[in-house]
């Protein structure tokens, strides 16, 4: 028998994703069975990308209204963030091209993947995979903003970097994927600091 063996799974939802509800086996370290019971949440895999320009130092963040911040202390719900999406049953490089023209109005041709990861990974099932790419003023083919069919309402943000990186100091930024993307340009030395 393997470390982990479904017992039972319960659909719980469908409204908007699936919540699931699980009872599973586990071996645990010291040879015992235990049987344990947990919710899964299934939205669907996505992708983020955080749009950096050399010349300039800048990058592009979105800014929208995020109902789970809202109900959760933050005061107006609107977070600054890194574009990104979810698949829609896309590879992710195409999924991350579509929505960075949908959200930021940018056509990028090719996003560089820098890793993939688990980002809430005790509750939902979502793996993001992580990109960025360098836009210039050339590339912008639209205002972006969203899908307007969606009701996204997304307002597009051209940054300084070391703004970026300070905003993400004092708490104006606090969405994790954009953290993580931002702290990869920075140690990775794509980007510099003065």
């Amino acid at each position: 028998m393997g470390q982990i063996r479904i017992i039972k799974e319960e659909l719980l939802s469908d409204n908007w994703y699936t919540l699931r509800k699980y009872t599973y086996e586990i071996l645990k370290k010291d040879g015992s069975r235990v049987e344990q019971t947990r919710e899964v949440y299934d939205r669907g895999n996505g992708a983020a990308i955080l749009l950096y320009n050399l010349e300039f130092q800048t990058v592009i963040l979105t800014r929208q209204f995020r109902l789970p911040s809202f109900v959760n202390g933050n005061r107006n719900g609107f977070l600054i963030e890194a574009c990104a999406g979810l698949l829609d049953e896309e590879n992710p490089e195409d999924a991350i091209k579509r929505e960075t023209e949908e959200e930021t109005g940018y056509r990028i041709k090719e996003p560089k993947k820098v890793f993939e990861a688990y980002m809430s990974p005790g509750s939902v099932s979502e793996i993001l995979y992580f990109f960025i790419a360098e836009y210039s003023q050339s590339m912008k083919v639209h205002e972006g903003g969203g899908v307007k069919q969606e009701e996204e309402d997304i307002e597009v943000l051209e940054t300084g970097f070391e703004q970026a990186i300070a905003m993400m100091e004092t708490g104006e930024i606090r969405d994790a994927k954009t953290i993580i993307l931002l702290q990869y340009l920075k140690l990775q030395g794509i980007m510099r600091l003065r």
